[in-house]
């Protein structure tokens, strides 16, 4: 696409976490005019952070979405290595391991140089944050869209949100979220999916394939460190409701936070 091309172009991104902040950004970056719709109080998705504070005054973070993520694609590395040097990810150098629920011990021990870890600085949910506030990015956050209309004559597609307001007309859209096109949709408002799919039989038929696998994440603050365990984060062997777990404060940025500071 040409650069006169591309500043003509007007873009709707819906949903505001890594994978519409990373879309939103590398249109920009392209010279596409993008306006970013999520329902949430501000960027992340699932890389969201809680956080909380304790009678004496420290606030606790809580990354309970992705505790970090990895890259094996050159082209994705890069990005990444702008992300690095713009400070808003860090390596994560951390011992790694699994325990097995069984033997009641850890094992399988990694070392820090097997696989390149990187998170958000100073939370996950940074990344998504700093991303959605480049220039040529318009993110419009607590509004969940609630209809999605193509209007042939137009050639273009029609926004509405869920309360019924006027979003604009855009000449693409980049939907992050299943839930524009899912049955749940309408479990959960008693409307139905703001992208009627009777329309698009093909899309449908992709949509039905890709999976929503929702897990429970247990937040946990303790008063001294937890001596006991020789890692920053580990997986577990045969347990049948326990993943992962992970050392949120054993990450760059992320130790416990005085308000009063």
């Amino acid at each position: 696409m040409s650069a006169a091309a591309a500043s003509a172009t007007n873009v709707a991104v819906i949903g505001g976490g890594i994978s519409g902040a990373v879309c939103a950004s590398l249109l920009a970056a392209s010279g596409v005019a993008v306006t970013l719709f999520d329902s949430g109080r501000g960027a992340g998705g699932r890389m969201a952070q809680r956080r909380e504070v304790m009678e004496d005054g420290t606030e606790l973070r809580f990354d309970h979405g992705a505790p970090y993520f990895t890259v094996s694609d050159d082209e994705v590395a890069r990005v990444v290595s702008g992300w690095e040097a713009r400070g808003i990810v860090a390596e994560w150098k951390a011992m790694f391991g699994s325990f097995d629920r069984e033997a009641g011990k850890f094992t399988d021990f990694e070392k820090e140089e097997t696989t390149k870890k990187y998170v958000g600085v100073p939370g996950m949910n940074s990344i998504c944050k700093s991303l959605c506030l480049e220039d040529g990015v318009v993110a419009k956050f607590g509004v969940t869209i609630g209809r999605m209309d193509w209007i042939q004559g137009r050639s273009s597609w029609s926004l509405a949100s869920f309360d019924g307001r006027d979003l604009g007309h855009f000449d693409y859209v980049v939907a992050t979220d299943k839930n524009i096109a899912s049955p749940r949709f309408s479990g959960l408002t008693g409307r139905p999916p703001p992208l009627d799919l009777s329309l698009l039989p093909e899309l449908s038929m992709m949509i039905q394939d890709i999976p929503v696998r929702p897990c429970f994440a247990l937040m946990l603050a303790f008063s001294e460190p937890l001596t006991k365990v020789p890692v920053q984060g580990f997986s577990f062997n045969n347990s049948d409701y326990l993943s992962w777990a992970f050392c949120d404060s054993s990450k760059p940025g992320c130790a416990r936070v005085p308000l009063n500071s």
